[in-house]
């Protein structure tokens, strides 16, 4: 830990709130292993007690976690930690980031002619009607059928949602490994989190049912392009899950299919098997980050509070978003860059998962921009890989149990290099457990 920075404080919340100042400053760097819970208390004075305490609100805050024998660290990603823009050294191949190629992205300033970009105003706000209209019939499609309305992204839907349904301190479930950015919402917000594993097909049903039995009372999955592991919910593992809520009819289930326009595997609905249920389609991977714009389908009731609380806050997502999606949704030429755009992101995510597996590593990256892989020391892993000149991310920001592993993104990936990339993951690996 930093010389320069000491940690104070007699109670559990002073020292809460030193360590929370320490991330805030920076001094107190994102993966900083804090001191054990009896050298901290011999040196601040106060009992083992107290300190644990201190972690334990500071773990429920998301703005530390316990990895076993690696001890209690700060968070990649917290509510408190300084943000930046991800530099990748020179000379080194992003294969990190996660982030949708822009070679495949749709020109949004080709759509400019077709898009409304009147004042309006603030009695006329709200989700537009045409793009609901578009919304519920490509939902129709795959068999998504509720009430519809539009929220800023996928995140905004989340957050939404869970204030609809839960309370502050409430369990929600989330897949093992998963995606961080959506772990950290929850915690910053104040629910507790609890992981159900899963393999590529989606999450166990029995590890789901146990958690629920356990007293969670929500349940978020990804129906497609599970971030870290390219994981796709089969046919097979949505009737199961279906079956294990229908017999839990008070849980509230978010479903998140993210990947939608650019899967090139159908998807296979499980939320409306509950009462209390959100289906989430943002735009952006397709379209753009900067279309901060999701559609939803919910029940009448989660439907009406989402759309009801957004009125009293700030109304509704800007009338200019939702006619951009209308114009992209109805251009033809842009149909066609997209579905060409899944096409590759399938080849260069199927390129590496072949080439791993021809050195025996098998991977569950079927849809999607990334793989991830088990590893038995993924520090030594992700610097090997790096001097072998490729980024990847490790995988302690994705794992509740601290499975070692790390997440190689191919949303870049020229399927050329496939190969020589999966040679240096292998002798960068090394023996490792499944990553369940």
């Amino acid at each position: 830990m930093s010389v320069q920075y000491q940690i104070t404080g007699s109670a559990a919340t002073e020292i809460a709130a030193s360590i929370e100042s320490g991330v805030r400053s920076g001094d107190l760097a994102p993966g900083r292993t804090l001191p054990p819970v009896r050298k901290l208390a011999a040196d601040l004075g106060v009992a083992p007690g107290t300190v644990a305490s201190a972690y334990r609100r500071l773990r429920e805050r998301g703005v530390v976690e316990t990895g076993g024998r690696a001890g209690t660290f700060i968070r990649q990603r917290s509510a408190f930690t300084p943000t930046g823009t991800l530099k990748v050294p020179s000379g080194v191949l992003d294969l990190v980031s996660g982030e949708p190629d822009p070679d495949l992205l749709p020109d949004l300033a080709s759509l400019m002619p077709r898009v409304e970009v009147s004042p309006g105003n603030y009695r006329d706000g709200g989700p537009c009607p045409d793009l609901l209209d578009l919304a519920r019939d490509r939902f129709a499609a795959d068999g998504v059928h509720g009430d519809l309305t539009v929220t800023s992204g996928a995140l905004d839907a989340f957050e939404r949602g869970l204030a609809a349904r839960l309370e502050p301190g409430d369990t929600v479930a989330v897949e093992e490994p998963t995606w961080s950015n959506g772990r950290d919402l929850l915690l910053s917000a104040g629910y507790q989190v609890t992981p159900v594993a899963i393999d590529g097909d989606g999450p166990l049903p029995d590890e789901l049912d146990a958690v629920l039995a356990a007293g969670a009372k929500a349940f978020i999955l990804t129906s497609r392009g599970q971030n870290p592991t390219g994981a796709a919910v089969s046919a097979e593992r949505a009737a199961a899950l279906r079956e294990v809520l229908a017999r839990r009819p008070g849980v509230f289930v978010i479903e998140d299919d993210h990947w939608a326009e650019l899967s090139q595997v159908p998807l296979h609905f499980v939320a409306d098997a509950a009462e209390r249920w959100m289906f989430v389609r943002s735009v952006s991977k397709p379209y753009g980050p900067n279309l901060r714009c999701a559609l939803v389908a919910a029940d009448p009731e989660t439907k009406a509070r989402i759309q009801g609380r957004m009125q009293m806050g700030h109304g509704w997502v800007s009338r200019i978003l939702q006619h951009f999606v209308i114009a992209a949704w109805t251009d033809e030429a842009v149909e066609a860059q997209v579905a060409h755009a899944g096409r590759v992101y399938a080849e260069r995510q199927g390129a590496l998962r072949e080439a791993l597996a021809a050195h025996g590593i098998d991977v569950w990256g079927r849809s999607g921009l990334n793989v991830w892989v088990p590893v038995a020391d993924e520090t030594a892993a992700v610097v090997a890989l790096r001097d072998a000149g490729y980024a990847v991310a490790p995988g302690r920001a994705y794992s509740f149990h601290g499975h070692q592993g790390i997440r190689i993104s191919t949303s870049r990936l020229d399927p050329a290099l496939a190969a020589a990339v999966a040679d240096a993951v292998a002798q960068a690996s090394g023996p490792a457990a499944p990553p369940i």
